[in-house]
């Protein structure tokens, strides 16, 4: 299989690096073989290399570079990679060459691919199915010709960089931007292990629940507080540096999700939380995944028969997996339509899952998620998560759900970042406002219920 992959071109070797990830997908035995497509893909002449980094920067390869290592260090599916110095300074970089004609090979691919799209589309539609594979072969192909473009790559890694600097135990190399074009990236030589090199990472003393915890902790601040995220967390664009922080390597396939987006996936999760379908169901319609005008009613019911064996476990025996498929099923059953966004997000958390399990098998996303979840909903002042604090700590008629308050509240301290007086701010605001009332009178009567106990344990003492 392996084999067959590395000789169908770049595009098929993508979807080679996606499924290397999911080990809820393909077993061990071709998991570990398909991870070699990461950076062991069939590499290309040092001449042709060093003739396409001559032609991008128009100067001399030996007047600008000295390799350390005359062989590519890496090879993937787009470009592969040397290790090199500086003439000019000294410093150790990496430099990504593109392979000869990548362009043309890949889009010969796409066309292939959007040509039996284009016939499964029709067989769908006989099927009374209302997928379009086409469309989703088009955004394939969106992020593929994205990476093509080393400049654009480079940026992107600047923009990471300025956006989650501050995350502890992050970091992201150095760009060298004069020796960078669209065929030829030249970036900080970094050292490190993969998340799955378990021999070396316990020989360096590296703690890889605390790798996983940023990994994921940084992956949900970039999908949900920002909007611009990684969308292909794989083994191969991660590295464990022997400090303990973890580095990510490469920016070619990056997603966006505006804010309304953002806040409905958080909203989304509070929905499925509560069991409140008809809240659900509306949000989807709101977000466009269902068409306006469709009959929510058998929807609901089957999301309400579909999710509750999964919701019943304890948080931290949540399997994003097990989530994600139960409403893959009634998305495919009804006629849902999924925008990019979402399916970016659902990819990269299926990637990110499947490589924490591989590097911790206890690790589960949503176990790790929901402090931050938590954390949003109680600091965050946008109306919209308002309403999905109020939705999870109330109930319909303004009483306290005082064990969901406390889970909250409990949870969210296990989230980096955690401001408990931006939460407490939030508690504030809503009991001095008119809708509070009811709040004001839950606490009075537990003020009044606490102080009766203590005067019952003092009199008795």
């Amino acid at each position: 299989l392996l084999d067959t992959i590395k000789g169908l071109g770049p595009a098929i070797i993508k979807g080679g690096q996606a499924l290397s990830s999911r080990p809820d997908l393909m077993a061990s035995e071709y998991l570990e073989e398909l991870q070699k497509l990461q950076d062991d893909v069939p590499t290309f002449s040092n001449a042709l290399a060093i003739a396409t980094v001559e032609e991008e920067l128009g100067m001399a390869f030996n007047d600008v570079f000295e390799l350390i290592q005359e062989e590519p260090v890496a090879a993937a599916s787009i470009g592969q990679v040397y290790k090199a110095r500086l003439r000019e300074n000294g410093d150790t970089v990496a430099i990504k060459i593109q392979r000869p004609n990548c362009e043309e090979v890949i889009s010969l691919d796409l066309y292939v691919l959007r040509w039996w799209s284009g016939l499964a589309n029709v067989i769908l539609e006989v099927l009374g199915r209302d997928i379009d594979v086409q469309n989703i072969i088009d955004q394939f192909g969106e992020l593929i010709y994205r990476e093509l473009d080393y400049v654009a790559e480079a940026a992107n890694a600047q923009r990471f960089t300025e956006l989650y600097v501050d995350i502890a135990d992050v970091f992201v190399p150095k760009v060298y931007n004069s020796y960078t074009t669209r065929k030829v990236l030249t970036m900080e030589w970094v050292d490190g292990f993969r998340l799955t090199d378990s021999a070396n990472l316990d020989a360096n003393g590296l703690d890889r629940v605390k790798l996983v915890d940023t990994l994921i902790q940084c992956s949900l601040r970039q999908i949900l507080e920002n909007g611009f995220f990684h969308a292909d967390p794989h083994g191969g664009n991660l590295l464990a540096c022997a400090d303990g922080r973890l580095c990510y390597l490469d920016f070619g396939m990056m997603s966006y999700a505006a804010a309304e987006q953002r806040n409905g996936f958080l909203l989304a999760v509070v929905h499925i939380v509560n069991r409140d379908w008809n809240e659900l169901v509306n949000l989807y319609v709101k977000l466009g995944f269902i068409p306006e005008g469709t009959d929510l009613t058998p929807i609901e019911q089957g999301l309400e028969n579909a999710l509750p064996d999964v919701l019943n476990a304890d948080v931290t025996e949540l399997n994003f997996k097990n989530v994600v498929g139960k409403l893959g099923d009634i998305m495919y059953t009804y006629p849902f339509s999924l925008p990019p966004f979402y399916i970016a997000i659902i990819r990269c958390l299926g990637v990110l899952e499947g490589l924490a399990i591989q590097v911790d098998p206890q690790s589960r996303v949503i176990s790790k998620a929901y402090p931050y979840v938590a954390s949003r909903v109680l600091t965050d002042s946008q109306g919209e998560l308002k309403e999905a604090l109020k939705r999870l700590a109330l109930t319909n008629d303004g009483h306290i759900r005082w064990d969901r308050l406390e889970g909250l509240l409990d949870k969210a301290q296990d989230s980096r970042g955690y401001d408990v007086t931006l939460a407490l701010d939030q508690l504030s605001d809503y009991l001095i406002s008119a809708k509070g009332e009811q709040l004001l009178s839950d606490l009075a009567d537990e003020i009044v219920e606490g102080a009766e106990s203590l005067g019952v344990e003092v009199a008795g003492y």
